[in-house]
C-alpha cells in the first residue's frame, strides 16, 4: 500500500492582493518518511483496521525493542486514527517502551525479573539488585509482574525467553543467546491428539450425531464452573449467549495474571489441543462463527504453539483470531479483555450490560477461560457422574490447584475439588520444604486473601471460604512458612495492585496507593485502613478495587500480632 506525504498548505489570498503571503507551516505532527516507510513495512499485507492497534505496536516493538514518538506518529497516519488515541494505547500496556521525543533509546535487551510474592519469597530482590549491578551496557534490569512461573520461582525473563530458578550466573548467561528464539516445551500435538481419540466428540457435534443440547445437559449436570476465577456455571453462561439474538462472537480469556498462578500456561504447554477442541465445541454449541484467543505476552512459548497447532486444523468451523496481550493484569477482566481485543485501553465497562448480550464489537459474547474449555471433552465423554464423584469433602469435580511457595514439590497439582491445604501439602506436594514450618497460605491467589496455618481443614473450593473473607479464585495456592512475614507478603500484594490499577475509578486507583503507603509504616492504622478497605470493595468498578483490600483485612483479621496495633494519641 503506497503512503501519501504530508498534505500540501496552500497558502490562501483574498481577492485582489497583490503581496504574495510567506508559504504556511502546517499544522499538527509531522510524520518523519523514514519510520513512515518502516511502519509501513511492518504492516504489509497486514489489515488496518482499529483493533489491531495493539497487535501493530507489538509488531514495532519486537522488531526495534521500543517504540518511537515517531512510529507512534507514523501507525496513528498508517491507521487513519489521532495521534493521541494510538499514545494512549501504547502507554497503557508495561510491554510497550515508548520512547519520549528527545530522550535516549532504551538498551536493546531487557531483563524482566518478577517481584511477585513467590517470587519475592525466594529472593527475588537481592536478584533484581545484583543483576542491575552487574549486568552491563546494552542491556536493562527492570522488575515484572507475575510471570506465570511461580512454581519454578524466582523467575526471570531475557528478552522473549524464561530462566527457572533464575540466578545471577544463569541469566547473564542468557543474555549470550539469541533472545528472539522462544524455547519450545513438549507437548500433545494434532496427530497424537487425533489417535488418542482426539476431536472425535467435535466432529460427532458437527454431525448432528450430538446435539448441542446434549453437551449442555452435561455441563449442567456436572456443574462446571469458570475456572477462571469467578465460578459462573457453565452450561448456564453458554445457554444464555445462545438465547441472544445473533450475530454471536466467542472470546477466551487466556489472560492468567493472578500472582501465584500457572495452570492455564501448564495445560497449554502438554495438551492444547483439549483446550482448542473445547473451545471449537463452545463455538459450536453458541453459533459463533469468530474466536478471538487472547493470551498473555508472558507466555511466548504458549502462542507459538496455538499458532502452530491451529494451523494443522482441518478447514471448517469458526475463523480463530489469536491476539496477543501487553502485560496489563486488568485485561484478566471480562470486560476489559473485550476493551484490548478491540484495541483499545484495558478499562473496564460499567455493568450492564454483560457481555452476553453486549461483548465484542457490540456483540453477544461468549467468554471462557483456557482451562474451563479443557475439561469439556473429558465431562462429555466420561459423563457428568464421572466428574461429580472426583470431590473430597462434600465437593463436587477435580480443580488444578497452582501451588508455590514453601512446599517440597510446588507445580499445577490436579486435585479432588474440596481438598483442605493440609491434604494438598502433605498428599500432593510433599510435604513442606526442608527446614520451613506451614505458617499461613493464600487460597485463590493474590485478591483471594491470607488464612493462618491453623485453619488448615477448610474445603478449597467455590463458596467454603467467603465467610473467611477470602475465595478460591483461580485455586493459586502460595504456602508461606515461619521464615516468611505475612505483613510484608500483604504489602507486596497491594503494591502489585497498585501498579496494576487501570486507574479508571478513584477508589482502586487512589485506595491502592494509599493502602500501599499505610502498610509501610510501622505501626498499621487499623481504623484507617479498615475504612479505606470497606470504600475499596464498595465504590470500585471492577473486580482488582473490590478485592485487593483482602489479604489486608486478612492480617488484621487473624495475624495480629505480626503487626504493630495503632498507637495511642498522646
Amino acid at each position: 500500500m503506497s503512503h501519501a506525504g504530508p498534505q500540501t498548505v496552500v497558502p490562501f489570498e483574498h481577492p485582489g492582493e497583490g503581496k504574495r503571503r510567506a508559504k504556511s507551516t502546517p499544522k499538527g505532527r509531522q510524520i518523519d518518511p523514514k519510520a513512515s516507510q518502516e511502519v509501513e513495512f511492518l504492516l504489509e499485507g497486514k489489515s488496518r483496521r482499529r483493533d489491531m492497534l495493539i497487535e501493530h505496536l507489538h509488531l514495532i516493538q519486537d522488531r526495534y525493542h521500543q517504540i518511537s514518538a515517531a512510529h507512534l506518529a507514523a501507525l496513528a497516519d498508517e491507521m487513519k486514527l489521532a495521534f493521541s488515541e494510538v499514545f494512549e494505547v501504547a502507554t497503557f500496556y508495561a510491554h510497550f517502551d515508548v520512547v519520549k521525543e528527545g530522550a535516549p533509546d532504551i538498551a536493546p535487551l531487557t531483563i524482566r525479573v518478577c517481584d511477585s510474592l513467590t517470587c519475592a519469597m525466594l529472593g527475588a530482590e537481592t536478584l533484581l539488585k545484583e543483576l542491575q549491578n552487574k549486568a552491563g551496557p546494552g542491556v536493562r534490569v527492570v522488575r515484572a509482574p507475575c510471570v506465570g512461573r511461580c512454581d519454578t520461582a524466582p523467575a526471570a525473563e531475557v528478552g522473549h525467553n524464561f530462566i527457572d530458578h533464575a540466578t545471577v550466573e544463569s541469566v547473564l548467561a542468557a543474555t549470550k543467546e539469541d533472545d528472539t528464539h522462544v524455547h519450545m516445551p513438549d507437548y500433545v500435538g494434532y496427530e497424537s491428539y487425533v489417535q488418542q481419540g482426539g476431536y472425535a466428540l467435535l466432529n460427532s457435534l458437527r454431525s448432528g450425531k450430538t446435539s448441542k443440547e446434549d453437551i449442555l445437559k452435561s455441563l449442567d449436570d456436572a456443574s462446571l464452573r469458570g475456572l477462571g476465577g469467578a465460578g459462573f456455571p457453565t452450561g448456564r453462561k453458554w445457554r444464555a449467549v445462545l438465547g441472544e439474538p445473533g450475530p454471536r462472537l466467542m472470546a477466551i480469556n487466556g489472560d492468567e495474571g493472578e500472582p501465584g498462578t500457572f495452570k492455564d500456561r501448564y495445560y497449554l504447554e502438554t495438551d492444547p489441543h483439549r483446550f482448542i477442541e473445547g473451545m471449537l465445541i463452545g463455538a459450536h454449541v453458541v453459533d459463533a462463527a469468530e474466536v478471538y484467543i487472547y493470551l498473555r505476552d508472558e507466555y511466548p512459548a504458549c502462542r507459538e504453539i496455538l499458532a502452530r497447532e491451529i494451523a494443522m486444523l482441518p478447514p471448517g468451523g469458526p475463523t480463530l483470531h489469536l491476539r496477543r496481550g501487553a502485560g496489563a493484569y486488568i485485561c484478566g477482566e471480562e470486560s476489559a479483555l473485550l476493551e484490548s481485543i478491540e484495541g483499545k485501553r484495558g478499562l473496564p465497562r460499567h455493568k450492564p450490560p454483560y457481555p452476553f448480550q453486549v461483548g465484542l464489537f457490540g456483540l453477544p459474547t461468549l467468554i471462557n477461560n483456557i482451562e474451563t474449555l479443557w475439561w469439556i471433552r473429558d465431562i462429555v465423554e466420561n459423563g457428568a457422574a464421572w466428574w461429580s464423584i472426583q470431590g473430597r469433602n462434600e465437593r463436587h469435580g477435580l480443580r488444578s490447584y497452582s501451588v508455590s511457595g514453601r512446599v517440597k514439590n510446588p507445580g499445577v497439582k490436579l486435585a479432588p475439588a474440596g481438598v483442605t491445604i493440609k491434604e494438598l501439602i502433605e498428599e500432593f506436594c510433599g510435604g513442606m520444604a526442608d527446614g520451613h514450618k506451614f505458617h499461613a497460605y493464600l487460597p485463590g491467589g493474590a485478591s483471594g486473601g491470607i488464612l493462618p496455618a491453623s485453619m488448615n481443614d477448610i474445603p478449597l473450593d467455590f463458596g467454603t471460604l467467603e465467610k473467611y473473607g477470602c475465595f478460591i479464585g483461580s485455586a493459586a495456592v502460595i504456602v508461606l512458612s515461619d521464615k516468611d512475614e505475612v505483613k510484608d507478603a500483604a504489602l507486596n500484594l497491594m503494591k502489585f495492585f497498585e501498579d496494576e490499577s487501570c486507574g479508571q475509578c478513584t477508589p482502586c486507583r487512589v485506595g491502592t496507593q494509599k493502602a500501599a503507603k499505610l502498610m509501610e509504616t510501622r505501626n498499621w492504622n487499623r481504623d484507617l485502613l479498615d475504612e479505606l478497605s470497606q470504600t475499596m470493595r464498595d465504590a470500585s468498578i471492577c473486580g482488582l478495587g473490590q478485592a485487593a483490600s483482602n489479604p489486608l483485612t486478612s492480617v488484621i483479621k487473624y495475624f495480629p500480632e505480626e503487626f504493630a496495633p495503632q498507637e495511642a494519641a498522646e
